[in-house]
């Protein structure tokens, strides 16, 4: 299969007939969920017995008083990348049990299993405390343990609630959600060990270099990774394909955050960090930027077989899928008597996710999706119609 750009989402299979729009419409239906809950039952077992292993850990080497001061200030870089993340999802948000999982199983078991490891690895080779097994430790099986880790996280996801995704883009958020998490767990350590080192000075300086300068790059590491898998959700790929894809996405993210540890570790750190991770990171901006805009085609392309079928005006698929569109149609919606901006908000939501079903419909690899186009159709007719009621 060839795709116009490797940011595309795959063409459509067998074109899936729509019916044309009823003289009235139906009435409003629960919206379908995304995602089986049922599935993450096991998970969230595992999460909870690894949370108290966590708490135990920090109180017991670290300290109440230490453990306090470094989550608080973990939690800032945290908001930050957050933030950024959540501007990234805009577009077609991600349910918030996947967002809260995410999160979850990168500050609870990525990091909870990679210490486990770690300790099995220590205690199986004994090695001899020197400089090149230190290089081997931080550079080398940091890396491979921890980016494995957070990849599991996302094979979860892809086989427990694959229909959520749709595309690379939801693949980078969910990347991007894992390394925050594993992020502010491990900036709880750092900053807790500074301060019972070195104090406020050393504390100082730690939370400069990681929740200042780079609080970003562990995002960008498992990132890669999402992307990959993200990019095979939207392909249909099998179910056997996906690990080589999980695999390919490893490989970049063990290289980027090796190159990481070892600028911080071999090198000048300031240098590297100027000529390597800027670009790197304006690199990744850009890659957002574009993979957005092949989200918007696609929406518009997917609206656009509505409105033919009478569902919507084609002035109205051209709003909904471009950010200076759906501004104007707040901005109207806020003039409208009561003030119906929070209508607009739910339809421009369920317009997004009927594109994205439909998708996933043309593409045939969700068997549901049917049900779910029309479940979205008549959420967003319900919510366009209550608009221009009087």
């Amino acid at each position: 299969m060839s795709f116009p750009s490797p940011l595309s989402q795959p063409r459509p299979g067998m074109p899936a007939p729509i019916a044309p729009s009823p003289t009235a419409q139906p009435p409003l239906p629960v919206p379908p969920r995304k995602g089986n809950v049922a599935g993450f039952v096991w998970v969230i077992c595992l999460l909870g017995l690894l949370l108290i292993a966590l708490v135990g850990y920090f109180l017991l080497f670290l300290g109440p008083v230490a453990s306090v001061v470094g989550m608080v200030l973990a939690l800032i870089p945290l908001v930050i990348v957050f933030t950024a993340v959540w501007i990234i999802d805009r577009w077609e948000p991600e349910p918030i049990g996947l967002v809260i999982l995410a999160l979850c199983w990168g500050g609870i078991a990525a990091v909870g299993l990679t210490l486990l490891v770690d300790l099995v690895l220590e205690l199986v080779f004994r090695p001899a405390p020197s400089f090149a097994q230190e290089v081997l430790s931080t550079v080398v099986q940091a890396p491979v343990v921890e980016e494995i880790m957070k990849g599991l996280g996302l094979l979860i996801i892809f086989f427990t609630a694959r229909r959520a995704l749709d595309g690379p883009v939801d693949g980078v958020v969910y990347g991007a959600l894992l390394g925050a998490g594993f992020a502010f767990t491990e900036n709880i350590q750092y900053f807790a060990v500074a301060l019972l080192d070195g104090g406020v000075a050393q504390t100082t300086v730690t939370f400069f270099m990681r929740g200042i300068v780079s609080p970003f790059a562990p995002v960008m590491f498992t990132a890669v990774t999402g992307y990959l898998l993200g990019r095979a959700a939207g392909e249909g790929a099998a179910g056997g394909s996906v690990p080589g894809h999980w695999a390919l996405g490893l490989l970049g993210s063990i290289f980027l955050h090796a190159q990481w540890i070892g600028s911080a570790s071999l090198g000048d750190f300031f240098l590297l960090y100027a000529v390597v991770q800027v670009p790197l990171f304006a690199l990744f901006i850009v890659g957002i930027v574009m993979l957005h805009r092949e989200e918007a085609r696609l929406t518009r392309k997917r609206l656009g077989d509505y409105a033919a079928a009478g569902w919507f005006t084609p002035q109205e698929a051209d709003m909904l899928a471009t950010p200076a569109g759906r501004r104007a149609a707040l901005a109207w919606a806020r003039t409208l008597r009561g003030d119906r901006t929070a209508t607009m908000k739910g339809f421009i939501k369920d317009a997004t996710a009927l594109a994205m079903t439909r998708q996933r419909a043309l593409s045939g690899r969700d068997p549901r999706a049917a049900e779910d186009e029309r479940g979205y159709l008549e959420a967003a007719t319900a919510k366009r119609a209550a608009l221009f009621a009087p």
